[in-house]
């Protein structure tokens, strides 16, 4: 299928999820507007339509905690295809939400589609920019203090469904000190949708179920939460989303920012750039998380190690070392970066965040190895990336190994992926 053909694809797949100003990633399986996802799919708007992908971020503020969290979840509509629904989540926001969040991308998405806006001259861009702005400072200000009250310089998850990427084998260990008693009542409908193989196990939504009813009972205040929470991981790959978004409202607030706005930034991107560096190992060529209740490193493979290229300069030596590293992942791919490598004890190609692959991810580790030098492989992993969504389809995930499409289909994120990444492809090859 021609590019011309496939972006009218994926052009199709954003208007078939398209629910009044919001994108849901995909019906039935996902029918809300998710945080991270909405940000990413604003930045695919942004390649032709920028009023919509302006829509695409306000709407999501609607759902913007009076603290400035911005939470995982926003319950526009009501629909009967998902759980865990509002009822669940009991939080008391003048629209229904979940009481978590996601990583920070808000950030990036505003300054990407601020600079569409610029280039396509709409009229109202620094005003809407304008208030965006504020709304991004505040879930930024909340982070730090909500989740990094010690003043590590990292900020942490409370539940793994707020990284992103849920079921990581980087949680396992974590996550089994989580009981999976629930005084909810678990009625999964993900397995209605996509085969069983493909999504979490039941055990890992017992104990993913069993947070929830940990912080609801401490009515979603963040200090009572920060005190309970029986999974507390420092998390390199959100500390590295919100280090990246701080530095891109840094380069909003040069025009649209008050003297002080710029200060606070900056302060808070130099505290976030020395947690992330203190997480580089050498031995292994990558950043570790940190598990607060044991102390320990989380030194098990996964994507997330590769996540803080978007927000430090690495030296020569750690720029060959993960490059290094990241062709040790991609041998005998079709497609790469996997989330868990191939070598590793945990992977598993099908099963959602254990080892297939993401475009959004692969769009992450690009632009940091291309912040670090690194064009010829970011390139390379572009290049991948786009030919198995061509070959697929606009799938949710795929299987590093053979290029199959898994999970939901027609997904928002990975048409705005392919809108961007094709786009910087044709750039590059003059077309």
């Amino acid at each position: 299928m021609t590019t011309l053909r496939m972006e009218e694809g994926a052009h199709a797949v954003l208007a078939r999820n398209d629910r009044g100003g919001y994108t849901v990633p995909t019906d039935r399986l996902y029918p809300f507007q998710w945080n991270w996802d909405s940000a990413f799919v604003a930045m695919g708007f942004a390649t032709f339509d920028v009023d919509r992908a302006y829509r695409e971020l306000e709407r999501l503020t609607e759902g913007q905690w009076d603290d400035g969290m911005i939470p995982h979840i926003v319950f526009h509509a009501p629909s009967d295809t998902y759980f865990p629904g509002p009822d669940v989540w009991g939080t008391r926001h003048r629209i229904p939400t979940s009481g978590i969040t996601q990583p920070p991308v808000f950030g990036m998405a505003l300054r990407h589609v601020h600079e569409a806006a610029l280039a396509s001259a709409i009229t109202n861009a620094e005003t809407r920019t304008k208030t965006l702005f504020q709304a991004a400072l505040r879930s930024h200000r909340w982070w730090l203090e909500a989740r990094d009250p010690d003043g590590l310089g990292l900020v942490s998850i409370l539940h793994p469904w707020e990284s992103g990427s849920d079921n990581s084998p980087a949680w396992d260990d974590a996550l089994a000190r989580v009981p999976t008693s629930t005084t909810t009542t678990i009625r999964r409908k993900d397995t209605g949708h996509v085969d069983a193989s493909m999504r979490p196990r039941d055990e890992d939504y017992q104990r993913f179920i069993h947070l929830v009813d940990v912080y609801r009972d401490c009515d979603w205040n963040p200090k009572r939460q920060w005190a309970k929470a029986p999974f507390k991981v420092a998390d390199v790959q959100m500390t590295a989303i919100l280090a990246r978004a701080t530095a891109d409202l840094m380069h909003l607030a040069e025009t649209l920012g008050t003297e002080g706005d710029k200060a606070e930034l900056a302060q808070m991107h130099t505290k976030l750039q020395d947690g992330l560096i203190r997480r580089w190992r050498p031995s292994l060529s990558r950043f570790l998380s940190l598990d607060l209740i044991s102390g320990n490193d989380i030194e098990t493979p996964t994507q997330a190690g590769f996540i803080p290229l978007v927000a430090v300069s690495l030296d020569d030596a750690q720029r060959g070392a993960v490059m290094a590293e990241i062709e040790r992942w991609l041998d005998r791919m079709v497609v790469g970066v996997p989330s868990a490598p191939a070598f590793s004890h945990a992977f598993e190609p099908k099963r959602y965040w254990r080892g297939p692959v993401w475009a959004v991810i692969n769009w992450l580790i690009t632009d940091g190895l291309r912040l670090n030098g690194a064009e010829d492989l970011a390139r390379r992993i572009e290049q991948t990336t786009v030919r198995a969504i061509e070959n697929a389809g606009f799938c949710e995930y795929f299987d590093p190994t053979t290029g199959e499409g898994l999970g939901g289909d027609s997904f928002s994120w990975t048409a705005a992926a392919y809108l961007v990444l094709s786009g910087r492809n044709r750039l590059v090859e003059g077309r």
